[in-house]
């Protein structure tokens, strides 16, 4: 299981709205649309960087509450701020001393901090974000943390910026879900990590599928869109398939927390307004923040 805050572990509510970002809210953004999806994430994510950068973001802030009090006491406020993580995957990652790490969508760097303190100064830490304000922010961060074994590149995750074979290990935390091209990122993945490596990654999944409601998938996906990372969840089995195609083997899902109701208090989507209680429950339960992990043979 993630580690949690006391705080997290007592409530044991996600406030899952919240993990990715509150995305499309001018309009629902079509799951085909990757121009469009790629542009919400960026503004999205752009505007939380500035909040951080020029101070007028909110202290603590959702993703935070995935990891122990004293793990993020010493790091900067802008790194823990910016998280809108769903999980730690550092807890999962096993990261051992003298290892080379990468994570994608690397944000404020707040888990590229926390590995690189697992990772000793024999490791190294890659971050790779395509928005220049969360580099700034994670260079800034990392300045601050005296971390001088970690490196933030620009880039998309569908065309890593490592040469093949470079890291032990690829994290990520809730970010895959925001990409146009899944398959493509899981590729990539495979491609820069070292034969033997392994991924840990933290993200939203669907147990079983969106069928036997009275609306349709797509109704229920646009209903979701407002929820960020949510809407372009994969399905367990079309995760697994999908890192079964990249060349993935030992891979390992795991439910750790569902979504309920409660999650949606302040933004019911109005899309699946004539659900039923019993019915929305049954459906958002079916939403997870899971755990994910494979080996590159």
């Amino acid at each position: 299981m993630p580690v949690q805050t006391k705080a997290t572990q007592e409530s044991n509510e996600m406030q899952l709205q919240d993990c990715c970002g509150t995305i499309g809210e001018s309009s629902a953004v079509a799951l085909e649309d990757h121009q469009a999806i790629r542009d919400e994430v960026q503004t999205y994510y752009g505007n939380l960087a500035e909040m951080q950068l020029y101070g007028s973001a909110s202290q603590g802030c959702c993703g935070s509450e995935y990891y122990e009090i004293e793990d993020l006491s010493q790091l900067p406020d802008g790194a823990v701020n910016s998280s809108r993580g769903c999980g730690n995957p550092n807890a999962i990652a096993s990261l051992r001393r003298g290892e080379k790490v990468l994570d994608l969508g690397s944000g404020g760097g707040l888990d590229v901090l926390l590995a690189a303190r697992q990772v000793g100064v024999d490791g190294f830490v890659y971050g790779v974000d395509m928005n220049d304000k969360m580099l700034e922010l994670a260079g800034r961060n990392a300045e601050k943390a005296g971390a001088t074994n970690v490196e933030f590149r620009k880039g998309d995750l569908e065309e890593l910026p490592l040469p093949p074979n470079t890291v032990d290990v690829v994290i990520s935390n809730c970010v895959i879900n925001l990409t146009a091209d899944k398959g493509k990122v899981l590729n990539e993945a495979f491609r820069v990590l070292k034969p033997g490596g392994r991924i840990a990654i933290s993200d939203i999944v669907v147990d079983r599928d969106l069928s036997g409601l009275p609306v349709s998938e797509a109704q229920i996906r646009a209903g979701l869109n407002r929820a960020g990372c949510i809407a372009g969840a994969l399905t367990i089995s079309e995760f697994t398939a999908l890192l079964q195609a990249a060349g993935f083997g030992e891979i390992a899902i795991t439910i750790e927390q569902r979504y309920t109701p409660s999650d949606f208090t302040r933004d019911q989507p109005s899309a699946l307004s004539e659900l039923q209680p019993g019915q929305l429950q049954e459906l958002l339960h079916r939403f997870t923040s899971s755990s994910i992990q494979a080996r590159k043979p």
